[in-house]
């Protein structure tokens, strides 16, 4: 054999090897994949029969549950036998009871128709009338009790109101006296004012009718005049003679003179100042000159125009509590005291005085009302003239915030409520509002309602005879019967 053929069997040989090794592998592989397989299946067959087991297991369960369904069916159809049975009694129960109640209702009216000669139409008919007047006490009862209720809300509130205002004003009084302090820039200024022999005070005095007190108050002197107008008079002069440094009988002349020619312009300059104070713009020039004017007024020792501010503060924190309109408040607050300035020029009340300088001057209905209504003269139109009336009464109480020598006010009062139980019928006289009212209770059984404006008209001629008093007194005439009973 020759290396050719060697050659040939040599492939053939390692080929026939490597098929053999490839068989081999194939059969490995087919071996592997077999067993492969038969453990897939036994893990199928083994989640196949726990699935067999678990639905078993759910059939016994759905098998006790309709079980227990049947069973509460067949509980439910008894229970609902008995209760058919038992609504049956009751039905058959409450025709006895109502044919019992009918029976009972007739012996009862034929009774009472026997006893008080009523048929039964009349007995129901009372009966029904006792029932009408018994839920007409509750109702009365029920809104007593809810008036009561909101009386008393309304009086917290009220407190609550009353003292914020009240706090939030706090200052100092407002109150003048008969005196004016002027400063002095030093003590050897007295001499000066005084003048050789005394001519500079006696000229002084002469001019302006003022009395200049020099005491041993150091570095002022005190003008003395029950006359404000004059004594603003004399301190603007004396003070305008202060700082000029020249003070002899020419040069004072010529001070007073400049004083009283800026008298209008110190009036016109004080109402813009309170106003401006107040919180209220856009008033008449009329207005305002007037407003002016109350800084020399005053009312129980309480400065007006002060006074005026004051409530129209209160007022504006007053409507801002309560919701109200707080810049027509603090308008009308602040006007309703104008007319003071012009009632010993124009007869009328200064309410009914003011509220005519306001409507000429273009103010609104409104604040024209609140002006005219603040005593009560004529019916209020708006919430803030109620307000008006509240911020005057708390500027004008509150502790300090006027004068009055109490001896002298004690007799007043006891003087006006003494002539007016006087009259014949009166029982009882009450002097209210500083004395600004009085309040008349009479006997009903000696003074008919008809009497009742001749009465009044008689103690207001008796006062006004008999009585001297500034302003107004408004006298009110109260005729009232009572009954009354006790329940055991």
């Amino acid at each position: 054999m020759g290396w050719g053929e060697a050659g040939t069997v040599l492939v053939l040989l390692v080929a026939s090897l490597v098929a053999l090794v490839l068989v081999m592998l194939a059969r490995r592989e087919a071996a592997e994949a077999r067993a492969k397989a038969e453990a897939d299946v036994a893990q199928i067959r083994a989640e196949a029969a726990e699935a067999l087991v678990e639905v078993q297991r759910r059939e016994a369960r759905a098998a006790d549950r309709e079980a227990e369904t049947r069973a509460e069916r067949q509980e439910a159809k008894t229970m609902r036998a008995e209760a058919a049975g038992l609504l049956a009694v009751a039905a058959e129960q409450e025709r006895a009871a109502r044919v019992s109640a009918e029976n009972a209702n007739t012996k009862a009216a034929e009774l009472l128709a026997s006893l008080s000669g009523l048929t039964a139409a009349q007995a129901r008919e009372r009966q029904l009338e006792l029932a009408a007047q018994s839920a007409a006490h509750e109702a009365a009862a029920l809104e007593r009790r809810a008036e009561a209720s909101a009386r008393a809300s309304a009086e917290r509130n009220a407190r609550r109101i009353l003292a914020a205002t009240a706090q939030r004003l706090a200052q100092a009084t407002s109150a003048q006296t008969t005196v004016t302090v002027v400063p002095l820039p030093a003590e050897e200024m007295k001499g000066r004012i005084i003048g050789k022999e005394g001519r500079n005070i006696r000229a002084f005095e002469a001019l302006t009718g003022v009395n200049v007190i020099i005491d041993d108050t150091p570095d002022s002197v005190t003008l003395s005049c029950f006359d404000p107008e004059r004594r603003e008079v004399a301190a603007v002069a004396l003070g305008a003679l202060i700082a000029d440094g020249r003070i002899h009988p020419q040069r004072i002349e010529i001070a007073h003179a400049e004083a009283l020619e800026g008298a209008a312009e110190r009036t016109r300059a004080a109402g813009h100042d309170a106003a401006e104070r107040a919180g209220v713009r856009g008033l008449h020039p009329e207005v305002v000159e007037t407003l002016g004017k109350l800084r020399l007024r005053t009312s129980y020792g309480q400065n007006v125009l002060e006074h005026l501010v004051e409530c129209a503060q209160a007022a504006g924190v007053l409507a801002a509590e309560l919701g109200a309109d707080a810049d027509l408040a603090r308008r009308a607050a602040f006007l309703h005291d104008v007319g003071k300035a012009l009632t010993a020029e124009l007869g009328g009340t200064h309410a009914s005085v003011g509220a005519a300088l306001l409507e000429r001057c273009g103010e609104s209905d409104l604040v024209v009302n609140a002006v005219a209504a603040h005593h009560d003269e004529v019916p209020k139109q708006s919430v803030e003239a109620v307000l008006v009336q509240v911020a005057d009464a708390l500027s004008a109480s509150r502790p300090g915030a006027r004068r009055e020598e109490l001896d002298q006010y004690v007799e007043r009062m006891e003087n006006l409520e003494s002539l007016v139980v006087q009259h014949a019928g009166v029982r009882k006289a009450l002097a209210m509002s500083a004395g600004r009212e009085v309040r008349v209770v009479v006997e009903p059984s000696a003074v008919g309602d008809a009497e009742l404006p001749e009465l009044a008209r008689a103690i207001a001629s008796h006062i006004e005879k008999d009585l001297s008093f500034p302003g107004e007194i408004v006298v009110t005439v109260v005729r009232e019967l009572r009954a009354s009973a006790t329940a055991g």
